[in-house]
This record gives structure tokens, sequence and C-alpha cells, in this order.
């Protein structure tokens, strides 16, 4: 079971991948950078966990071709 902040997190990288598709990486990674810059880390640490919950989902590419 994961806590509220892992939950509304798991949500965020789900409606980022609906609306952006392959971009939801970029956009998190840019929400990140202006948390930054703002000195928000709390706001930046979910940012960045959002980037890892989308680079888990990603489709792993196989490593043999198609042919």
């Amino acid at each position: 079971m994961f806590d509220d902040n892992e939950r509304l997190a798991r949500q965020e990288a789900h409606w980022l991948i609906k609306e952006f598709g392959a971009e939801a990486p970029l956009y998190a990674a840019m929400k990140a950078e202006k948390a930054i810059e703002q000195k928000d880390f709390g706001r930046c640490a979910r940012w960045k966990r959002i980037l890892e919950i989308l680079a888990d989902s990603r489709p792993t590419k196989s490593a043999t071709s198609k042919y």
C-alpha cells in the first residue's frame, strides 16, 4: 500500500502520460527545474519522484532485432 504522497505522484505520472505521451518526462523535468529555481525543494522532490515513476513505466526495448 502506498502513502498519500506516493499515490499522488503516481496519479500525476499517469496523467502526464495521458496528456503528453512520450513528452511526459520532459514536462516533469521542467517542473522539477522550476521548483529548484524557486528553492522549493519539497516540490522538486515530488517531481523527481514522478520522473522516476515515468522512467520505470516506460516500455523496455528488446535487445534482439525484430527482423
